[in-house]
Protein backbone atom coordinates (compact mmCIF):
# COMPACT_ATOMS: atom_id res chain seq x y z
CA UNK A 1 0.00 0.00 0.00
CA UNK A 2 1.42 3.67 -1.01
CA UNK A 3 1.99 6.72 0.77
CA UNK A 4 -1.82 8.13 -0.16
CA UNK A 5 -3.37 5.36 0.42
CA UNK A 6 -1.99 5.18 3.80
CA UNK A 7 -2.78 8.45 4.30
CA UNK A 8 -6.43 8.01 2.72
CA UNK A 9 -7.46 5.13 5.36
CA UNK A 10 -6.41 6.92 8.67
CA UNK A 11 -8.41 9.42 7.44
CA UNK A 12 -11.01 7.18 6.60
CA UNK A 13 -10.96 5.57 10.07
CA UNK A 14 -10.23 9.45 11.75
CA UNK A 15 -13.60 10.42 10.21
CA UNK A 16 -15.69 7.15 11.32
CA UNK A 17 -14.14 7.31 14.90
CA UNK A 18 -15.45 11.03 15.23
CA UNK A 19 -18.46 10.58 13.82
CA UNK A 20 -21.19 11.52 17.02
CA UNK A 21 -18.47 12.60 18.98
CA UNK A 22 -17.82 15.99 19.83
CA UNK A 23 -13.83 17.23 19.78
CA UNK A 24 -12.02 20.22 20.80
CA UNK A 25 -8.97 22.15 20.60
CA UNK A 26 -7.47 24.26 23.62
CA UNK A 27 -4.03 25.72 23.15
CA UNK A 28 -1.94 28.18 24.90
CA UNK A 29 1.20 30.20 23.35
CA UNK A 30 3.37 32.18 26.25
CA UNK A 31 6.23 34.64 25.40
CA UNK A 32 8.36 35.78 27.64
CA UNK A 33 11.43 38.71 27.77
CA UNK A 34 13.63 37.12 30.58
CA UNK A 35 16.38 39.10 32.88
CA UNK A 36 18.17 36.87 34.92
CA UNK A 37 20.68 36.51 37.12
CA UNK A 38 22.25 33.21 38.39
CA UNK A 39 24.50 30.87 36.94
CA UNK A 40 24.00 27.57 34.42
CA UNK A 41 20.27 26.70 34.60
CA UNK A 42 19.36 22.76 35.95
CA UNK A 43 17.33 22.82 32.86
CA UNK A 44 20.95 23.11 30.83
CA UNK A 45 22.83 20.68 33.68
CA UNK A 46 24.04 23.10 35.32
CA UNK A 47 23.33 24.13 39.25
CA UNK A 48 21.31 27.19 38.95
CA UNK A 49 18.10 27.23 39.95
CA UNK A 50 16.09 29.32 37.45
CA UNK A 51 15.20 27.31 34.48
CA UNK A 52 17.17 29.77 32.15
CA UNK A 53 20.68 30.81 32.13
CA UNK A 54 22.66 34.22 32.90
CA UNK A 55 21.65 37.63 31.42
CA UNK A 56 18.60 38.97 29.12
CA UNK A 57 16.76 36.63 26.63
CA UNK A 58 13.59 36.55 24.74
CA UNK A 59 11.81 32.98 24.55
CA UNK A 60 8.75 30.63 23.90
CA UNK A 61 8.30 29.91 27.33
CA UNK A 62 5.45 27.23 26.16
CA UNK A 63 3.20 26.74 23.14
CA UNK A 64 0.97 23.73 24.43
CA UNK A 65 -1.99 22.28 22.26
CA UNK A 66 -4.94 19.42 23.61
CA UNK A 67 -6.52 17.97 21.42
CA UNK A 68 -9.94 15.98 22.76
CA UNK A 69 -12.89 13.59 21.63
CA UNK A 70 -15.86 12.81 23.52
CA UNK A 71 -18.27 10.38 22.73
CA UNK A 72 -22.10 9.80 23.94
CA UNK A 73 -20.83 6.90 25.82
CA UNK A 74 -19.02 9.11 28.54
CA UNK A 75 -15.68 7.79 27.13
CA UNK A 76 -13.07 10.93 26.34
CA UNK A 77 -9.45 10.79 24.70
CA UNK A 78 -7.15 13.33 25.11
CA UNK A 79 -3.57 14.35 23.66
CA UNK A 80 -1.77 17.24 25.09
CA UNK A 81 1.44 18.48 23.13
CA UNK A 82 3.76 20.54 24.32
CA UNK A 83 6.91 23.11 22.66
CA UNK A 84 9.32 25.29 23.63
CA UNK A 85 12.61 27.21 22.42
CA UNK A 86 15.14 29.21 24.29
CA UNK A 87 18.98 29.79 24.37
CA UNK A 88 20.28 26.36 24.90
CA UNK A 89 17.65 23.78 23.41
CA UNK A 90 14.31 23.72 20.87
CA UNK A 91 12.43 21.08 21.46
CA UNK A 92 8.49 19.26 21.01
CA UNK A 93 6.55 16.53 21.85
CA UNK A 94 3.77 15.08 23.66
CA UNK A 95 3.28 15.20 27.77
CA UNK A 96 -0.11 13.63 28.40
CA UNK A 97 -2.13 10.89 26.31
CA UNK A 98 -5.19 9.27 27.95
CA UNK A 99 -8.40 7.81 27.83
CA UNK A 100 -11.31 8.69 30.13
CA UNK A 101 -14.30 7.57 31.33
CA UNK A 102 -16.72 9.57 34.25
CA UNK A 103 -19.79 8.30 35.09
CA UNK A 104 -23.14 9.54 35.95
CA UNK A 105 -23.95 9.63 39.44
CA UNK A 106 -25.76 6.40 41.28
CA UNK A 107 -28.90 7.12 43.00
CA UNK A 108 -26.85 6.77 46.25
CA UNK A 109 -24.87 9.94 44.52
CA UNK A 110 -21.44 8.39 43.67
CA UNK A 111 -19.80 8.80 40.28
CA UNK A 112 -16.62 7.27 39.70
CA UNK A 113 -13.58 7.73 36.97
CA UNK A 114 -11.10 6.24 35.29
CA UNK A 115 -8.01 7.71 33.29
CA UNK A 116 -5.59 5.46 31.16
CA UNK A 117 -2.35 5.94 29.43
CA UNK A 118 0.38 9.02 29.55
CA UNK A 119 -0.32 11.34 32.48
CA UNK A 120 0.45 13.35 35.99
CA UNK A 121 -0.78 11.74 38.94
CA UNK A 122 -3.34 14.39 40.87
CA UNK A 123 -0.76 15.94 42.97
CA UNK A 124 -0.04 19.65 41.91
CA UNK A 125 -2.25 22.53 43.12
CA UNK A 126 -0.97 25.46 40.69
CA UNK A 127 -0.56 23.73 37.21
CA UNK A 128 -4.63 23.22 36.11
CA UNK A 129 -4.92 25.44 33.16
CA UNK A 130 -4.26 24.48 29.14
CA UNK A 131 -1.21 22.37 28.78
CA UNK A 132 -0.67 21.95 32.62
CA UNK A 133 0.12 25.77 33.09
CA UNK A 134 0.39 27.48 35.77
CA UNK A 135 -2.69 29.58 36.32
CA UNK A 136 -1.61 32.20 38.68
CA UNK A 137 1.79 32.40 38.20
CA UNK A 138 4.38 32.13 35.61
CA UNK A 139 6.59 29.67 37.08
CA UNK A 140 5.77 26.63 39.28
CA UNK A 141 6.81 26.33 42.69
CA UNK A 142 9.40 24.43 43.67
CA UNK A 143 7.19 21.49 44.23
CA UNK A 144 5.46 21.43 41.05
CA UNK A 145 8.48 22.32 38.70
CA UNK A 146 9.75 19.02 40.05
CA UNK A 147 6.41 17.22 39.07
CA UNK A 148 6.53 18.57 35.66
CA UNK A 149 9.82 17.46 35.48
CA UNK A 150 9.95 13.85 36.98
CA UNK A 151 6.57 12.72 37.71
CA UNK A 152 4.40 11.19 35.16
CA UNK A 153 3.05 7.65 34.61
CA UNK A 154 1.94 5.71 32.11
CA UNK A 155 -0.64 3.59 33.97
CA UNK A 156 -4.60 3.85 34.74
CA UNK A 157 -6.41 5.86 37.85
CA UNK A 158 -9.63 5.15 39.04
CA UNK A 159 -11.10 7.60 41.56
CA UNK A 160 -14.73 7.57 42.93
CA UNK A 161 -16.21 10.34 44.54
CA UNK A 162 -18.64 10.72 47.04
CA UNK A 163 -21.14 13.91 46.14
CA UNK A 164 -22.58 15.93 49.15
CA UNK A 165 -25.70 17.13 47.64
CA UNK A 166 -27.33 13.61 47.13
CA UNK A 167 -26.00 12.91 50.61
CA UNK A 168 -27.28 15.87 52.57
CA UNK A 169 -23.68 16.78 52.99
CA UNK A 170 -21.44 20.49 52.21
CA UNK A 171 -18.63 18.72 50.97
CA UNK A 172 -17.99 15.81 48.17
CA UNK A 173 -15.45 13.44 48.93
CA UNK A 174 -12.86 11.60 46.44
CA UNK A 175 -10.81 8.38 46.85
CA UNK A 176 -8.61 8.10 43.97
CA UNK A 177 -5.98 5.28 43.01
CA UNK A 178 -3.27 4.43 40.56
CA UNK A 179 -1.59 1.99 39.47
CA UNK A 180 1.72 2.94 36.82
CA UNK A 181 4.55 1.47 34.78
CA UNK A 182 7.36 4.06 33.43
CA UNK A 183 8.85 6.56 35.76
CA UNK A 184 11.73 4.15 37.54
CA UNK A 185 14.43 6.80 37.33
CA UNK A 186 12.47 9.13 38.98
CA UNK A 187 14.85 11.04 42.22
CA UNK A 188 17.75 11.09 40.01
CA UNK A 189 16.99 14.70 38.68
CA UNK A 190 16.01 15.47 42.20
CA UNK A 191 19.11 14.60 43.14
CA UNK A 192 21.27 16.34 41.20
CA UNK A 193 19.33 18.97 40.12
CA UNK A 194 18.32 19.56 43.70
CA UNK A 195 15.10 21.76 44.08
CA UNK A 196 14.37 24.33 40.79
CA UNK A 197 12.01 27.00 39.70
CA UNK A 198 10.88 27.25 36.39
CA UNK A 199 7.95 26.06 34.00
CA UNK A 200 9.24 23.70 31.54
CA UNK A 201 7.43 20.12 30.99
CA UNK A 202 9.59 16.90 30.52
CA UNK A 203 8.65 15.52 26.91
CA UNK A 204 7.78 11.80 27.53
CA UNK A 205 10.48 9.82 25.99
CA UNK A 206 12.92 13.16 26.10
CA UNK A 207 15.89 12.70 28.64
CA UNK A 208 17.86 15.81 31.01
CA UNK A 209 21.11 16.81 31.87
CA UNK A 210 22.17 16.18 34.99
CA UNK A 211 24.30 18.26 36.93
CA UNK A 212 28.35 17.74 37.11
CA UNK A 213 29.88 15.73 40.36
CA UNK A 214 32.61 14.67 41.08
CA UNK A 215 31.29 10.62 41.99
CA UNK A 216 29.62 10.90 37.76
CA UNK A 217 33.31 10.82 36.58
CA UNK A 218 35.20 8.08 35.17
CA UNK A 219 36.62 5.90 38.24
CA UNK A 220 34.00 7.52 40.22
CA UNK A 221 31.12 5.43 42.81
CA UNK A 222 28.19 6.56 39.77
CA UNK A 223 30.09 6.27 37.16
CA UNK A 224 27.86 3.85 35.51
CA UNK A 225 25.00 6.94 35.67
CA UNK A 226 24.36 8.10 31.71
CA UNK A 227 25.11 11.78 31.08
CA UNK A 228 21.45 11.84 30.64
CA UNK A 229 19.05 11.10 33.08
CA UNK A 230 15.36 9.56 31.45
CA UNK A 231 12.67 10.16 34.05
CA UNK A 232 9.97 8.04 31.98
CA UNK A 233 11.65 4.85 31.70
CA UNK A 234 10.69 1.08 33.17
CA UNK A 235 13.69 -0.47 34.52
CA UNK A 236 12.59 -2.70 36.91
CA UNK A 237 9.31 -3.97 36.07
CA UNK A 238 7.33 -3.14 39.03
CA UNK A 239 4.19 -1.53 39.17
CA UNK A 240 4.20 1.83 41.35
CA UNK A 241 1.57 3.28 42.76
CA UNK A 242 -0.17 7.18 43.99
CA UNK A 243 -3.08 7.23 46.41
CA UNK A 244 -5.10 10.11 46.99
CA UNK A 245 -7.89 11.24 49.36
CA UNK A 246 -10.07 14.81 49.24
CA UNK A 247 -12.69 16.84 50.29
CA UNK A 248 -14.39 19.15 48.48
CA UNK A 249 -16.78 22.07 49.28
CA UNK A 250 -18.24 24.07 46.55
CA UNK A 251 -17.05 27.67 46.37
CA UNK A 252 -14.98 27.47 49.48
CA UNK A 253 -11.88 25.29 48.79
CA UNK A 254 -10.89 21.42 48.91
CA UNK A 255 -8.09 19.68 51.21
CA UNK A 256 -6.34 16.90 50.01
CA UNK A 257 -3.76 14.38 51.03
CA UNK A 258 -1.78 11.87 49.08
CA UNK A 259 1.05 8.94 49.08
CA UNK A 260 2.84 7.91 46.36
CA UNK A 261 5.39 4.89 45.56
CA UNK A 262 7.30 4.06 42.39
CA UNK A 263 8.54 0.37 44.38
CA UNK A 264 12.06 1.27 42.53
CA UNK A 265 14.03 -1.72 42.94
CA UNK A 266 16.80 0.53 43.68
CA UNK A 267 20.22 -1.65 42.60
CA UNK A 268 18.57 -2.48 38.87
CA UNK A 269 20.81 -0.47 36.21
CA UNK A 270 20.15 -0.81 32.51
CA UNK A 271 22.06 1.36 29.86
CA UNK A 272 23.07 3.80 32.61
CA UNK A 273 19.43 4.55 33.93
CA UNK A 274 18.46 3.54 37.39
CA UNK A 275 15.43 2.50 39.49
CA UNK A 276 15.58 4.54 42.08
CA UNK A 277 13.38 3.69 45.48
CA UNK A 278 10.77 7.19 45.15
CA UNK A 279 8.33 7.62 47.98
CA UNK A 280 6.66 10.90 49.38
CA UNK A 281 3.65 12.26 51.09
CA UNK A 282 2.06 15.29 49.80
CA UNK A 283 -1.00 17.64 51.13
CA UNK A 284 -2.60 20.85 49.86
CA UNK A 285 -5.39 22.93 50.66
CA UNK A 286 -6.74 25.83 49.25
CA UNK A 287 -9.56 28.33 50.02
CA UNK A 288 -11.53 30.88 49.24
CA UNK A 289 -12.43 33.99 51.08
CA UNK A 290 -14.14 35.56 48.71
CA UNK A 291 -14.69 35.41 44.29
CA UNK A 292 -11.69 37.12 44.10
CA UNK A 293 -8.87 36.37 47.54
CA UNK A 294 -7.21 32.86 47.52
CA UNK A 295 -5.26 31.27 49.71
CA UNK A 296 -3.10 27.98 48.94
CA UNK A 297 -0.71 25.69 50.14
CA UNK A 298 0.97 22.63 49.93
CA UNK A 299 3.57 20.61 50.96
CA UNK A 300 5.85 17.50 50.03
CA UNK A 301 7.82 15.02 51.89
CA UNK A 302 9.80 11.90 51.00
CA UNK A 303 12.76 9.82 50.64
CA UNK A 304 14.70 8.34 47.44
CA UNK A 305 17.52 5.80 47.16
CA UNK A 306 19.49 4.15 44.38
CA UNK A 307 22.31 1.73 45.45
CA UNK A 308 24.84 -0.27 43.59
CA UNK A 309 24.04 -3.21 42.05
CA UNK A 310 26.00 -4.93 45.36
CA UNK A 311 22.90 -3.24 47.00
CA UNK A 312 24.93 -0.54 48.83
CA UNK A 313 23.68 2.83 49.12
CA UNK A 314 25.13 5.23 46.35
CA UNK A 315 22.25 8.14 46.64
CA UNK A 316 20.53 8.00 49.83
CA UNK A 317 18.04 11.54 49.91
CA UNK A 318 15.60 12.69 52.17
CA UNK A 319 14.02 15.93 50.92
CA UNK A 320 10.75 18.04 51.52
CA UNK A 321 9.55 21.53 49.99
CA UNK A 322 6.39 23.52 51.29
CA UNK A 323 4.88 26.66 49.90
CA UNK A 324 1.97 29.39 50.79
CA UNK A 325 0.48 31.42 48.22
CA UNK A 326 -2.25 34.25 48.34
CA UNK A 327 -3.92 35.36 45.03
CA UNK A 328 -5.89 38.62 44.69
CA UNK A 329 -7.90 39.89 41.63
CA UNK A 330 -9.42 43.25 41.04
CA UNK A 331 -10.94 43.80 37.83
CA UNK A 332 -8.98 42.70 35.52
CA UNK A 333 -5.55 42.68 37.41
CA UNK A 334 -4.58 39.83 39.57
CA UNK A 335 -1.53 40.36 41.95
CA UNK A 336 -0.07 36.72 43.73
CA UNK A 337 2.50 36.38 46.12
CA UNK A 338 4.10 33.19 47.23
CA UNK A 339 7.03 31.92 49.63
CA UNK A 340 8.43 28.59 49.49
CA UNK A 341 11.23 26.63 51.91
CA UNK A 342 12.56 23.61 50.45
CA UNK A 343 15.81 21.04 51.47
CA UNK A 344 17.44 17.61 51.11
CA UNK A 345 19.13 15.80 53.50
CA UNK A 346 22.18 13.54 51.69
CA UNK A 347 22.38 10.24 54.19
CA UNK A 348 24.83 8.65 52.24
CA UNK A 349 28.66 8.48 52.14
CA UNK A 350 29.59 8.38 48.61
CA UNK A 351 32.55 10.63 48.08
CA UNK A 352 32.01 13.28 45.11
CA UNK A 353 28.09 13.62 45.52
CA UNK A 354 27.31 15.71 48.43
CA UNK A 355 23.25 16.30 47.59
CA UNK A 356 23.01 18.52 50.65
CA UNK A 357 20.97 21.74 50.08
CA UNK A 358 18.25 24.09 52.06
CA UNK A 359 17.16 26.93 50.48
CA UNK A 360 13.90 29.79 50.35
CA UNK A 361 12.10 31.18 47.33
CA UNK A 362 9.97 34.09 46.49
CA UNK A 363 7.25 34.50 43.94
CA UNK A 364 5.44 38.44 43.16
CA UNK A 365 3.22 38.07 40.31
CA UNK A 366 1.36 40.14 38.29
CA UNK A 367 -0.82 39.57 35.28
CA UNK A 368 -3.42 41.53 33.54
CA UNK A 369 -6.31 40.05 31.33
CA UNK A 370 -5.96 42.11 28.14
CA UNK A 371 -9.23 40.22 26.11
CA UNK A 372 -10.75 37.19 26.16
CA UNK A 373 -7.71 34.78 25.56
CA UNK A 374 -4.77 37.44 26.06
CA UNK A 375 -3.07 38.42 29.31
CA UNK A 376 -0.14 40.21 30.09
CA UNK A 377 2.15 39.24 32.85
CA UNK A 378 5.13 39.85 34.86
CA UNK A 379 7.25 37.84 37.70
CA UNK A 380 9.65 38.76 39.93
CA UNK A 381 11.50 35.32 41.32
CA UNK A 382 14.08 35.15 44.36
CA UNK A 383 16.22 31.91 45.10
CA UNK A 384 18.52 31.66 48.30
CA UNK A 385 20.01 28.72 48.46
CA UNK A 386 22.74 27.37 49.86
CA UNK A 387 24.10 24.07 48.26
CA UNK A 388 27.70 22.22 48.59
CA UNK A 389 27.52 20.46 45.24
CA UNK A 390 28.06 23.58 43.12
CA UNK A 391 31.73 23.27 44.38
CA UNK A 392 32.43 20.58 41.75
CA UNK A 393 31.68 23.31 38.91
CA UNK A 394 33.61 25.82 40.88
CA UNK A 395 30.45 28.09 41.53
CA UNK A 396 29.58 29.68 45.27
CA UNK A 397 28.03 27.13 47.67
CA UNK A 398 25.33 29.52 48.79
CA UNK A 399 23.75 31.67 45.92
CA UNK A 400 20.99 34.24 45.42
CA UNK A 401 19.61 34.11 42.07
CA UNK A 402 17.11 36.55 40.74
CA UNK A 403 14.57 37.02 37.76
CA UNK A 404 12.48 39.07 36.02
CA UNK A 405 10.03 37.94 33.62
CA UNK A 406 7.54 39.97 31.47
CA UNK A 407 4.69 37.76 29.29
CA UNK A 408 2.23 37.63 26.98
CA UNK A 409 0.03 34.69 27.12
CA UNK A 410 -2.75 33.70 24.60
CA UNK A 411 -5.32 30.94 26.02
CA UNK A 412 -7.06 29.58 23.31
CA UNK A 413 -10.29 27.11 23.00
CA UNK A 414 -12.03 25.45 20.10
CA UNK A 415 -15.10 23.01 19.99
Amino acid sequence: MNTYKRLGLCSLLVSSTTMGAQTSIKGVVDVRASIVDSVKSYAAGGYGKLGLDDGSQLSLSQAALEFGIEWDNNISAHIVANAYANEFEQNIGVTEAFLKYRSLPTEQGYRWQNRTGIFYPKISLENNAIGWASVNTLNSSTINTWIGEEVRVLGSEFSITRLGKFNDSEFDATFSLSAFVNNDPTGALLAWHGWSLGNQQTLWTQSREIAPFMAHQPGGDIAAQAQKSDPFLEVDNRVGYHAMVELKKAKKGHVAVGFYNNRGRPYIVKNGQYAWQTRFAHAQAVYHFDKTLQLSAQVLSGDTLMQHPTRTDAVNNDYHSAYVALSKRVAKHRFTGRIESFGIEDNDTTYGDNNDEHGTALTLSYQYRLSKGWFLGSEFNVVDSYRPSRWYAGEPRKLKEQQLQLSARYFFQHK
